[in-house]
């Protein structure tokens, strides 16, 4: 019986794989992309290529006219910090036509058998009720709405990112890297304020030898995430937009593109973010993550600069190494001041006084994380809570410990 039983499991199981396998995410006809130009057939936050996911496709109407389009509600909240004050409307693509509809009227169904779209959660949508209760009794889910779907994505943001970031870096940058030295031309990132830019202008401009579209993301993500950023590392301009290349090149801004060290000096000192704020380890803007980020604050040319970072984890890489992410030979001898954020309160704390509790089942937006606590018993309440490992000082934190999370 335990064997008819788990054959049927198998069987059930099977079928909803098939099922959703049978569900494609790419447009059935001419995709309706109301972006300009020509990068409009691709995201501005991921660079996919929006026809190839366009029933997962979310796009805004900006009050300045403007228009953005995503290939997931996923990566319109990551760049929801940037837009949230000037969105007239917001809009997704209804599964079932193919048409674009007002997202705040729609019906999602939440977490189907259907693959993500940078998203370990499946959220597709719906003009009407009845069409998103047909999709849910084949492929499964559960129905809700946008504002719902908006938390959900939101809450999920951190480790939707970690597992897109680890699979980028185990396939595509090493991917882009290989096609770029062998089939393009140098080129050069500055200039180009999204991916979807750099994308177009590659294609456009003939760049690189013909491609198709999975070497072409390949190589724009390498450019993008990894030889920009490190090419980029300490740049403090203050004007750029997320995923800029933060060029402070006087040709392309005016005087107040780059912060004084006195206006940086304040907002350290009030622990805060700004938009163009990088992680120097693993180049995330660390304004995403404000619940996890920590500071250094050090003096050069008898001026007061910070680092921000996108968690203790990645700050204690580079207090370790920090020649290894820029030319930071002498910061040590000059660090004034490290602050992380309690988790609990998210109040700064001294990182020196600081409790940090490691091995537990909460992550950051880097995976495994040494989580800070003002105080040992909020520690230790932690620590139960999330079957924590181990509670550790500052001074016992060590490059082994720190090395050994990402494992």
């Amino acid at each position: 019986m335990r064997k008819i039983v788990v054959s049927l499991v198998l069987l059930l199981s099977l079928s909803f794989t098939l099922q959703a396998a049978n569900f494609s995410k790419v447009a059935e006809g001419t995709p309706h992309l109301i972006q300009e130009g020509s990068q409009k057939m691709w995201c501005p936050v991921c660079g996919m290529n929006l026809k190839m996911f366009y029933k997962t496709s979310h796009a805004v109407v900006l009050k300045d006219g403007k228009k953005k389009q995503y290939c997931s509600i996923r990566c319109l909240v990551a760049d929801w910090p940037i837009i949230k004050d000037k969105i007239k409307e917001i809009l997704v693509v209804d599964a079932k036509t193919g048409e674009l509809i007002n997202a705040k009227s729609a019906y999602y169904v939440v977490g189907s058998k259907v693959k993500g779209t940078m998203s370990m959660v499946s959220k597709i949508a719906f003009a009407k009720e009845k069409d998103a209760k047909a999709f849910q009794q084949k492929f499964g889910g559960k129905i809700s709405d946008f504002n719902r779907v908006f938390k959900i994505a939101s809450e999920s943001l951190n480790k939707d990112s970690m597992m897109v970031a680890k699979k980028k870096q185990m396939k595509m940058y090493p991917m882009g890297k290989k096609i770029y030295t062998k089939m393009c031309k140098p080129i050069d990132v500055k200039g180009f304020s999204h991916i979807n830019e750099l994308k177009a202008a590659i294609r456009a401009e003939k760049l690189c030898k013909p491609m198709k579209e999975k070497q072409l993301q390949a190589v724009a993500l390498y450019l993008w995430n990894v030889k920009r950023v490190n090419t980029k590392r300490g740049c403090n301009c203050g004007m750029m937009r997320q995923n800029s290349s933060c060029n402070c090149n006087m040709n392309k801004m005016n005087m107040k593109g780059c912060r004084s060290s006195a206006n940086m000096g304040q907002v350290a000192s009030k622990m805060g973010l700004t938009k163009t704020d990088k992680c120097p380890v693993c180049g995330m803007f660390v304004y995403k993550y404000p619940k996890w980020a920590a500071f250094i604050y050090y003096e050069q040319d008898g001026k007061s600069k910070y680092l921000a970072f996108d968690g203790v984890k990645d700050m204690m890489k580079f207090y370790f190494e920090p020649v290894k992410w820029g030319k930071y030979e002498n910061i040590k001898n000059s660090i004034k001041k490290i602050l992380v954020r309690d988790y609990y309160t998210l109040k700064p704390v001294l990182a020196e006084s600081a409790w940090y509790v490691v091995g537990s089942n909460v992550f950051g937006p880097m995976g495994n994380e040494l989580i800070p606590f003002k105080t040992e018993e909020a520690a230790k309440n932690f620590m139960a809570d999330h079957k924590g490992k181990k509670i550790l000082r500052f001074n016992d934190i060590t490059k082994e410990i720190v090395y050994k999370l990402d494992e």
